[in-house]
């Protein structure tokens, strides 16, 4: 089973999974594929893959990727080998993606993986304050970007199998649990 987060940077996705993968048994990530630089406190392979700008492309060229897109002049892509390693390996997969993504991962693989879809919502009032406040704190032009996104971001929440408000951490990593253990039964039943 595949389990997809999204929402504009900044609504939680990152935090959200690493609480599922702490409570959860078969729960892991998948990162993505990045061209952008590594921050602080971020790990090669657990944050994302980071790669260059040339190597992204070269990986392109070779069809590595089941979805990739530009995100505030980065590349990000989802490799066919390791989300085909995981999905063989009988884990639950914890992905979070943009909306772009989001849909070229459930046209592709509707056929042969459960993929569930969970969209993420914050105010955009709160959305500033989270990126402002952030450890990594974007400058503010990325957070400019970020917050010119949320209008599109949020226009696409049809996409979704359940859209949740993230106002409360602790509240949504209960609800999507729930959510995750709800689709397991329904899954094993077919």
């Amino acid at each position: 089973m595949l389990v997809i987060l999204s929402g504009v940077a900044g609504a939680g996705k990152d935090t959200i999974k690493k609480e599922l993968m702490k409570r959860m048994e078969n729960v892991e990530s998948l990162p993505s594929f990045t061209s952008r630089a590594m921050r602080e406190g971020e790990t090669e392979g657990q944050t994302y893959h980071f790669v260059s700008k040339q190597e992204f492309e070269k990986m392109i060229e070779n069809q590595e990727f089941y979805e990739y897109d530009i995100h505030h002049n980065q590349y990000y892509g989802t490799s066919k080998k390791l989300l085909n390693e995981k999905i063989k390996s009988g884990k639950i997969i914890v992905k979070d993606i943009d909306v772009n993504g989001t849909e070229h991962l459930k046209e592709l693989l509707k056929e042969d993986t459960k993929v569930i879809t969970i969209f993420l919502r914050v105010p955009k009032e709160e959305l500033k304050y989270r990126l402002e406040t952030r450890i990594d704190k974007p400058s503010p032009e990325e957070i400019v970007l970020r917050l010119n996104r949320f209008d599109y971001e949020e226009s696409r929440m049809d996409l979704y199998d359940y859209v949740l408000k993230n106002d409360h951490l602790e509240k949504t990593v209960k609800i999507i649990m729930a959510i995750i253990e709800n689709e397991q039964k329904i899954e094993n039943k077919a």
